[in-house]
């Protein structure tokens, strides 16, 4: 049976598509297209700065943190110019993202040892348990697709990259 996507609302065991997933984790003033990464460090202090700016409740100096602190246990590059840095943090009612490009890519330590460019910051509650998974994978699912990651490099504002990312 082919349920349609309006249908994940409506059954807990459903898993959402990847659109759904995306699009309950940014916001247009969580996305920046074209900016200036300059190093791994910059580019997550970046991140950091823009989730807190848009979520008071949030600290951008202990998000800051925290997401260094998860990328010594590994680096979250992907491949395909990719990262999905990530971690849990208190005051996070939901699952929180931020989505980024840059003019130049970044030295990430990514599995495929090539430089990043594209950005996606996925926050978690401190008591999430499994539902986060499910949403890093729908995330990774999207960024797999070359020509989901084409479209949002072609983006050249932070309208036309939100629009980008919603459409995968």
């Amino acid at each position: 049976m082919v349920l349609p996507n309006d249908a994940c609302l409506h059954l807990e065991r459903c898993p959402a598509s990847p659109v759904m997933q995306i699009q309950s984790l940014i916001s247009p003033s969580r996305t920046l297209c074209g900016v200036e990464g300059g190093s791994k460090k910059r580019a997550l202090e970046l991140l950091a700065n823009t989730i807190a700016q848009d979520i008071p409740e949030i600290d951008a100096d202990e998000l800051f943190r925290r997401l260094i602190g998860r990328e010594r246990l590994g680096s979250t590059g992907i491949g395909h110019g990719i990262a999905i840095p990530h971690c849990r943090i208190e005051h996070c009612s939901g699952t929180v993202g931020a989505l980024i490009t840059l003019v130049d890519p970044i030295e990430f330590d990514a599995i495929d040892s090539q430089p990043v460019d594209i950005l996606f910051a996925m926050l978690v509650p401190e008591d999430a348990h499994s539902e986060h998974l499910q949403t890093l994978a729908a995330l990774a699912e999207a960024l797999n697709k070359s020509e989901y990651r084409q479209r949002l490099r072609a983006a050249t504002s932070n309208e036309a990259l939100f629009q980008a990312a919603l459409t995968t």
